[in-house]
């Protein structure tokens, strides 16, 4: 077979539960890197979390590249260097910031290094998040203090889904044309630049790889995950993905994100 480029979401998909790597997937991975293939980290989680993850799956030498903030960065792993970004501005931030505080809705967003939050986020929310994507967070003193533009902005919610639902509205009815707000589990809503998805961005990276669209595989769980399940001439469920990402696919692995479906994928379509 020639040269594929796999896709791979991280949470859900590649990690398990308690978010470490399962042994058979690291042991796909490694084999078809040797081999000439390219594994490209897919996630809506930040570029510093995204980065630890390619640190330890050794996605870091020269051709590697990873996709963060569900598309909204595209990053070389071996240059240490941002090939496209999409920021959000800064007072369509503040904006949604102060709108988050009405609804008394956990609202966070990002710079380089931190998770930044307002006094009231600093909550069992943001700590969580934290402790799952292996950052820390910041807590600032109100929106105005957020000085740079993030890529993404997350809203959590544990216990109300009505409210995340809601909140999704208005940010559709008052940023038709500027942002996108879609669920990346049934806890989180992401708010990015309208036309990022993770879809687009395996487009551009197959271009910058100089690999077919046909030689591209894909694999997700959530409903961020089908632009790119679609884009990918392979799209792939995990078992344990909803029912909408399973229509989405071309194939449904028989295993889970526990017990190896990325090492399935891997070894039915790449080795």
């Amino acid at each position: 077979m020639g040269r594929k480029a796999v896709f791979l979401d991280l949470d859900g998909t590649l990690l398990a539960d308690d978010k470490s790597i399962p042994a058979i997937n690291m042991q796909a991975i490694d084999k078809a890197r040797r081999q000439g293939n390219c594994i490209v980290i897919s996630t809506g989680r930040p570029l510093k979390s995204a980065v630890i993850l390619a640190q330890d799956l050794g996605l870091t030498g020269e051709g590697n590249y990873l996709i963060a903030y569900n598309g909204g960065l595209l990053y070389n792993t071996f240059e240490q260097k941002t090939l496209f970004k999409s920021p959000i501005p800064l007072d369509t931030v503040r904006n949604v910031f102060e709108h988050a505080h009405v609804r008394k809705l956990h609202l966070q967003t990002y710079d380089s290094e931190h998770v930044l939050v307002l006094p009231e986020g600093d909550d069992e929310d943001v700590r969580i998040y934290c402790s799952k994507v292996r950052m820390e967070y910041r807590v600032v003193p109100s929106p105005l203090s957020i000085t740079e533009e993030p890529v993404k902005m997350l809203a959590i919610n544990r216990t109300d889904p009505v409210a995340l639902s809601e909140f999704i509205n208005w940010v559709e009815a008052n940023y038709p044309d500027h942002l996108a707000a879609f669920y990346s589990n049934p806890t989180y809503v992401e708010i990015v630049n309208k036309g990022l998805n993770k879809g687009n961005a395996l487009r551009q990276l197959a271009s910058v790889l100089n690999i077919d669209i046909k030689d591209t595989i894909a694999a997700g769980d959530q409903s961020n995950d089908i632009d790119m399940i679609t884009a990918a001439g392979i799209g792939c469920a995990v078992s344990n993905a909803t029912d909408q990402v399973k229509a989405a696919a071309d194939y449904i692995t028989k295993k889970d994100n526990n017990s190896g479906a990325v090492a399935e994928i891997i070894e039915k379509f790449v080795l």
